[in-house]
Protein backbone atom coordinates (compact mmCIF):
# COMPACT_ATOMS: atom_id res chain seq x y z
CA UNK A 1 0.00 0.00 0.00
CA UNK A 2 2.59 2.73 0.83
CA UNK A 3 4.70 1.22 -2.00
CA UNK A 4 1.47 1.73 -4.45
CA UNK A 5 1.46 5.63 -2.76
CA UNK A 6 5.40 6.06 -3.35
CA UNK A 7 5.20 4.56 -7.00
CA UNK A 8 2.46 6.98 -7.35
CA UNK A 9 3.69 10.00 -5.76
CA UNK A 10 6.91 10.07 -7.63
CA UNK A 11 5.46 9.06 -11.37
CA UNK A 12 3.06 12.05 -11.35
CA UNK A 13 5.82 14.08 -9.85
CA UNK A 14 8.34 13.21 -13.01
CA UNK A 15 5.00 13.48 -15.20
CA UNK A 16 4.62 16.94 -13.98
CA UNK A 17 8.07 17.70 -14.19
CA UNK A 18 8.15 16.73 -18.32
CA UNK A 19 5.15 18.72 -18.65
CA UNK A 20 6.89 21.92 -17.14
CA UNK A 21 9.41 21.77 -19.83
CA UNK A 22 8.76 24.79 -22.16
CA UNK A 23 7.61 23.74 -25.36
CA UNK A 24 9.82 26.10 -27.00
CA UNK A 25 12.79 23.68 -26.15
CA UNK A 26 10.84 20.62 -27.98
CA UNK A 27 10.54 22.79 -31.67
CA UNK A 28 13.29 24.22 -33.11
CA UNK A 29 13.08 28.07 -33.38
CA UNK A 30 12.97 29.63 -36.42
CA UNK A 31 16.01 32.02 -38.09
CA UNK A 32 16.15 35.33 -37.45
CA UNK A 33 15.48 35.44 -41.53
CA UNK A 34 12.69 33.23 -41.65
CA UNK A 35 10.98 35.52 -38.98
CA UNK A 36 12.09 38.54 -41.03
CA UNK A 37 10.12 36.91 -44.22
CA UNK A 38 7.35 35.72 -42.05
CA UNK A 39 6.61 39.50 -41.31
CA UNK A 40 6.68 40.27 -44.58
CA UNK A 41 4.69 38.02 -45.56
CA UNK A 42 1.77 38.68 -42.70
CA UNK A 43 1.96 42.07 -44.19
CA UNK A 44 1.95 42.15 -47.71
CA UNK A 45 -1.31 39.40 -46.29
CA UNK A 46 -2.73 42.10 -44.02
CA UNK A 47 -2.48 39.75 -41.20
CA UNK A 48 0.22 41.27 -39.24
CA UNK A 49 -1.94 43.77 -36.70
CA UNK A 50 -4.61 40.71 -36.65
CA UNK A 51 -3.72 40.19 -33.08
CA UNK A 52 -3.30 43.84 -32.11
CA UNK A 53 -6.72 44.24 -30.28
CA UNK A 54 -5.97 42.04 -28.10
CA UNK A 55 -3.72 44.39 -26.25
CA UNK A 56 -6.12 46.91 -25.72
CA UNK A 57 -8.48 44.43 -24.72
CA UNK A 58 -6.43 43.04 -22.03
CA UNK A 59 -5.82 46.34 -20.75
CA UNK A 60 -9.47 47.25 -20.66
CA UNK A 61 -10.41 43.94 -19.53
CA UNK A 62 -8.54 44.36 -16.26
CA UNK A 63 -9.55 48.19 -15.98
CA UNK A 64 -13.32 46.86 -15.60
CA UNK A 65 -12.38 44.31 -12.98
CA UNK A 66 -10.14 46.84 -11.02
CA UNK A 67 -13.32 49.10 -10.93
CA UNK A 68 -15.63 46.35 -10.59
CA UNK A 69 -13.95 45.81 -6.84
CA UNK A 70 -13.90 49.40 -5.89
CA UNK A 71 -15.73 51.94 -8.50
CA UNK A 72 -14.28 54.67 -5.99
CA UNK A 73 -10.86 54.46 -7.30
CA UNK A 74 -11.68 55.25 -11.16
CA UNK A 75 -9.17 58.28 -10.94
CA UNK A 76 -6.34 56.23 -9.94
CA UNK A 77 -7.56 53.13 -12.08
CA UNK A 78 -7.28 55.41 -15.29
CA UNK A 79 -4.50 56.83 -14.36
CA UNK A 80 -2.70 53.34 -14.53
CA UNK A 81 -4.61 51.96 -17.60
CA UNK A 82 -3.01 55.44 -19.13
CA UNK A 83 0.45 53.58 -17.45
CA UNK A 84 0.56 50.34 -19.40
CA UNK A 85 -0.31 52.22 -22.62
CA UNK A 86 2.89 53.74 -22.46
CA UNK A 87 4.73 50.42 -23.36
CA UNK A 88 1.91 49.38 -25.96
CA UNK A 89 3.96 50.05 -29.38
CA UNK A 90 6.60 47.61 -27.59
CA UNK A 91 4.14 45.09 -26.82
CA UNK A 92 2.86 45.28 -30.26
CA UNK A 93 5.81 44.51 -31.69
CA UNK A 94 6.57 41.31 -29.69
CA UNK A 95 3.18 39.90 -30.30
CA UNK A 96 3.46 40.68 -33.73
CA UNK A 97 7.06 39.14 -33.43
CA UNK A 98 5.15 36.09 -31.88
CA UNK A 99 2.55 35.70 -34.95
CA UNK A 100 5.60 36.05 -37.38
CA UNK A 101 7.55 32.77 -35.27
CA UNK A 102 4.59 31.06 -35.58
CA UNK A 103 4.75 31.21 -39.43
CA UNK A 104 8.02 30.92 -39.65
CA UNK A 105 7.80 27.73 -37.70
CA UNK A 106 5.30 26.27 -39.98
CA UNK A 107 6.89 27.21 -43.19
CA UNK A 108 10.67 26.77 -44.42
CA UNK A 109 12.31 30.13 -45.89
CA UNK A 110 12.11 28.88 -49.27
CA UNK A 111 8.45 28.57 -48.71
CA UNK A 112 8.25 31.61 -47.24
CA UNK A 113 9.88 33.44 -50.67
CA UNK A 114 7.81 31.92 -52.46
CA UNK A 115 4.48 32.48 -51.12
CA UNK A 116 6.00 36.71 -50.88
CA UNK A 117 6.04 36.34 -54.57
CA UNK A 118 2.79 34.61 -55.28
CA UNK A 119 1.41 37.15 -53.40
CA UNK A 120 2.42 40.01 -55.05
CA UNK A 121 1.47 38.44 -58.11
CA UNK A 122 -1.82 39.94 -59.73
CA UNK A 123 -3.80 36.80 -58.78
CA UNK A 124 -1.97 36.93 -55.28
CA UNK A 125 -3.25 39.98 -54.88
CA UNK A 126 -6.79 39.53 -55.65
CA UNK A 127 -7.14 36.65 -53.19
CA UNK A 128 -6.16 38.67 -50.28
CA UNK A 129 -8.61 41.76 -51.90
CA UNK A 130 -11.43 38.80 -52.32
CA UNK A 131 -10.87 35.85 -49.95
CA UNK A 132 -12.68 38.23 -46.92
CA UNK A 133 -15.89 38.62 -49.28
CA UNK A 134 -15.62 34.91 -50.33
CA UNK A 135 -15.59 33.47 -46.60
CA UNK A 136 -18.00 35.79 -45.94
CA UNK A 137 -20.64 34.75 -48.57
CA UNK A 138 -19.41 30.94 -48.43
CA UNK A 139 -19.77 31.25 -44.28
CA UNK A 140 -23.80 32.55 -45.27
CA UNK A 141 -24.43 30.15 -47.96
CA UNK A 142 -23.01 27.30 -45.76
CA UNK A 143 -25.75 28.77 -42.54
CA UNK A 144 -28.14 28.65 -45.32
CA UNK A 145 -27.31 24.98 -45.87
CA UNK A 146 -27.18 23.67 -42.32
CA UNK A 147 -30.81 25.84 -41.68
CA UNK A 148 -32.44 23.99 -44.70
CA UNK A 149 -30.50 20.74 -43.54
CA UNK A 150 -31.75 20.97 -39.83
CA UNK A 151 -34.96 21.77 -41.02
CA UNK A 152 -35.38 18.61 -43.23
CA UNK A 153 -33.95 16.44 -40.25
CA UNK A 154 -36.20 17.53 -37.90
CA UNK A 155 -39.40 17.15 -40.21
CA UNK A 156 -37.91 13.52 -41.10
CA UNK A 157 -37.27 12.69 -37.54
CA UNK A 158 -40.55 13.68 -36.09
CA UNK A 159 -42.10 11.28 -39.15
CA UNK A 160 -40.21 8.65 -37.76
CA UNK A 161 -40.85 9.05 -34.24
CA UNK A 162 -44.75 9.21 -35.25
CA UNK A 163 -44.37 6.01 -36.89
CA UNK A 164 -43.10 4.51 -33.64
CA UNK A 165 -46.13 5.30 -31.93
CA UNK A 166 -44.44 8.91 -30.26
CA UNK A 167 -47.59 11.75 -31.18
CA UNK A 168 -46.00 14.16 -28.65
CA UNK A 169 -43.49 15.54 -31.51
Amino acid sequence: MIARFIVRTFGVAAIASLLSIPVAWAQPQPSASAVALATQLLEIKGGIGAFDAAIDGVIVHHKGNLLQINPTLAKDVNDVEKLMRTDIAARRQALRHEVAVGYASAFSEQDLKDLIAFYKTPLGKKIIDQEPKAGEASTKRAQAWIDKYAGDVIVKMRAEMKKRGHNEY
